[in-house]
């Protein structure tokens, strides 16, 4: 495999955030830590906000920190930041897209908020505000405060986006309603179908009219499989057992060569957030091809298998609308895995529209599908029918 080959295949699964953001994050702030008093409180509640920007297109970017919960049903304290369009907000207030994003690390400083260029990482994020859309960004639970992060555990993701969405209805004089639409992107795609899946029994008081899902992370355990061959696959594998061992104890020392851990712990360490992060993550991954698992398929093995299972994502409420975008590119999220998980919701009875983009991979399809996916949104909020391709 080439050197151009292999930074390729390690910038997709960068995604869009490496195209544009070119600086080291910001360091961390007493901001992300909470105090167990400070936590105590209801999900969705806000422990304390700071301004970010003022400038953003006349928008209004206030970073938060907000409690949620936990995969063992305790408190935890959540970052994200809240942006609010300029202007006065409709009656019911500002209707919010929740945006999900895709992967920029497994460690605490990796969290989008403490990006140099946040705003720059959500996509048509001008079109939403001169829509009139208020937006939500979570950074997820252990990104931003302290870790472990529960990197593609989707019950953590789901309710994190959902609690965002309470925190910014919350936020004193925004004027931001509960009407949601959910939007993310391979990470962000599986947190936002699994915060449809919990929305009614999580957060009843957030109502979710549609959700679209770029590339999402749908059948992990396949997700593994397919990739395990690409350096671009092992770094994503190598994340997964190294944040499941913190999660859930499960550890990778039984499925990774002893000579490996070190790599992987330094791959931990490396956001995915800055054009440099490429070449570091590049170097691992080609380090990966020459040692790295004790087994052709962990994924086969418990209690891998077992968690692979319990986070990949199911049917969901069939009056939620969905759309999903796809790269017949991607190398990352493999399209005829997303294909068979739409087919999958068209036959529980939801209306599921797909986009494909030939040619686009896993990085940029967030991006060439910004347009068709505001406007599907906006279409969401004023109360349209929703297109459909299941009768196809």
């Amino acid at each position: 495999m080439s050197d151009k080959l292999l930074s390729a295949i390690v910038a997709a699964l960068l995604s869009f955030v490496a195209l544009f953001a070119v600086s080291a994050a910001n360091a961390q702030t007493p901001f992300y830590q909470a105090s167990p008093t400070e936590i105590a409180g209801p999900p969705g509640s806000v422990i304390r906000t700071e301004p970010m920007s003022d400038s953003w297109f006349g928008a209004r970017t206030v970073r938060v920190l907000y409690r949620s919960t936990g995969l063992k049903g305790e408190p935890i304290a959540v970052s994200g930041a809240v942006i609010v369009p300029g202007g006065t907000p409709p009656p019911g207030g500002w209707p919010v897209v929740a945006w999900a994003h895709p992967t920029t690390g497994i460690v605490p400083h990796c969290a989008p908020t403490l990006a140099i260029f946040f705003h720059q990482q959500i996509p048509g994020l001008r079109m939403m505000l001169e829509h009139g859309f208020a937006i939500a960004a979570t950074d997820y639970p252990g990104l931003g405060t302290p870790g472990p992060h529960p990197y593609l555990v989707g019950e953590s993701e789901g309710r994190a986006v959902l609690d965002s969405i309470r925190a910014a209805h919350a936020l004193p004089e925004a004027g931001i309603g509960t009407r949601t639409v959910l939007w993310g992107h391979s990470q962000g795609g599986q947190a936002v179908l699994y915060a449809a899946k919990l929305a009614k029994s999580y957060a009843p008081d957030v109502s979710v009219l549609g959700l679209v899902a770029a590339a999402p992370a749908t059948e992990l355990g396949a997700l593994m499989r397919d990739d395990i061959a690409t350096a671009g696959g092992k770094n994503l594998l190598a994340m997964t057992l190294w944040s499941w061992q913190r999660v859930f104890g499960a550890p990778m020392s039984e499925v990774i060569v002893p000579e490996a851990i070190p790599e992987v712990d330094r791959l931990a360490n490396i956001c995915l957030e800055s054009i440099i992060d490429i070449r570091p993550r590049a170097t691992i991954g080609k380090d990966f091809q020459e040692q790295f698992l004790k087994t052709k398929d962990p994924t086969a093995l418990e209690p891998w298998k077992r968690l692979l299972a319990e986070n990949t994502i199911g049917t969901l409420p069939p009056e939620i609308p969905i759309l999903i975008a796809q790269g017949t590119a991607d190398v990352v999220v493999d399209p005829p895995v997303t294909k068979a998980y739409a087919d999958r919701l068209c036959l529980a009875g939801n209306t599921v529209e797909m986009l494909r983009y030939p040619g686009v991979g896993h990085g940029m399809i967030s991006r060439d599908a910004a347009k068709p996916s505001v406007d599907w949104i906006a279409d969401r909020f004023a109360g349209k029918e929703a297109p459909t391709d299941c009768n196809n």
